[in-house]
């Protein structure tokens, strides 16, 4: 006699490599190089390590050490590694814009690839700011702009690759110009996957009601890196329908510490580890303004989370 398995069975099978799970300042309320009410840099390092961490994301440019034989001693002492640094776009104003993306790119591209990492996420301008909550400019893009915006990102992209060796992902972002599902599909069509892939961030993408996985399975060649996040979705139709600032809403606490938001990250972690198990999965819950004590916890609860919802999960 032998065992049989019903059809329906939940059977998770490992059948290679899961991603590699890190995490980022901004899982820390950091969201400027300097800002006296955010967690000193030493301590962010210190309770990564603690909450069980080995991957970093570099941060706000001027969080960390820039120095990179003093970040190499800082990261290494505590045996923690680089996988991206960050910079922010504005390509659809004009070609004005090149010149201050690439500015920022020499700097933190090259601090990021002299610690070995290999991916740049990129960050498009908010119509709305995340400082003031002014709008700043019209929430959607003409033809004439959306032509700029995947041709700078291309520039970009291509140029990042031949002087760093250092891959553009792009960041979709709520009260930016590229946040909903049909919003991203068109930046992906009017980009060139060799020079311009996506930063999944998951809870971005959920926050304009995108469906992460099948994205996934629509798109799996340019999916290049993800952020893990989660939405509160007892808040975020409040934040629609009052049309409140993303920056407030961060505030209000729409992003919330997984198990209890949306998206399952389970389902997402292993949709991305079938295409590729070097991308990166990266803890990103927005928490700009919360109180120094409070992230540590949920920073060890979120990686205790994760490891113990899917087998495809891996620390180095």
């Amino acid at each position: 006699m032998t065992d049989t398995i019903p059809e329906d069975a939940d059977i998770r099978v490992n059948t290679g490599a899961g991603l590699r799970i890190g995490t980022a300042p901004d899982s820390w309320g950091v969201w400027f190089p300097d800002d006296p009410k955010q967690v000193p840099w030493q301590r962010f390092l210190d309770e990564v390590v603690a909450s069980g961490y080995t991957w970093i994301e570099l941060g706000p440019y001027g969080y960390l050490p820039t120095d990179p034989h003093q970040l190499e001693d800082e990261l290494g002492s505590r045996g923690l590694k680089l996988s991206a640094g960050t910079v922010f776009t504005g390509f659809h104003k004009g070609d004005d814009q090149w010149q201050r993306a690439w500015d920022q790119a020499l700097a933190v591209a090259g601090l990021a690839s002299q610690l070995g990492a290999e991916h740049l996420v990129v960050i498009p301008d908010l119509w709305r700011s995340d400082a003031t909550s002014e709008v700043l400019e019209s929430r959607t893009l003409t033809d004439e702009q959306w032509k700029k915006l995947a041709a700078g990102h291309d520039r970009l992209g291509k140029a990042l690759l031949e002087e760093f060796g250092v891959k553009q992902q792009f960041h979709s972002h709520a009260d930016s110009h590229v946040g909903t599902t049909r919003e991203v599909l068109r930046f992906l069509d009017e980009t060139d996957q060799r020079y311009t892939n996506l930063c999944l961030d998951t809870g971005h993408f959920a926050y304009y009601g995108g469906d992460n996985v099948k994205l996934i399975h629509e798109r799996p060649e340019r999916i290049g890196y993800l952020h893990l996040k989660q939405v509160d979705t007892s808040l975020l139709f409040d934040v629609l329908k009052n049309d409140t600032p993303f920056a407030e809403a961060v505030t209000e606490g729409i992003m919330i510490e997984p198990p209890h938001g949306v998206p399952d990250l389970a389902p997402i972690i292993e949709a991305v580890a079938a295409i590729d198990p070097d991308i990166f999965a990266i803890v990103e819950q927005d928490m700009y303004g919360c109180d120094v004590d409070r992230p540590f916890p949920i920073a060890q609860r979120t990686r205790d989370h994760i490891f113990a919802c899917t087998h495809f999960a891996r620390q180095h």
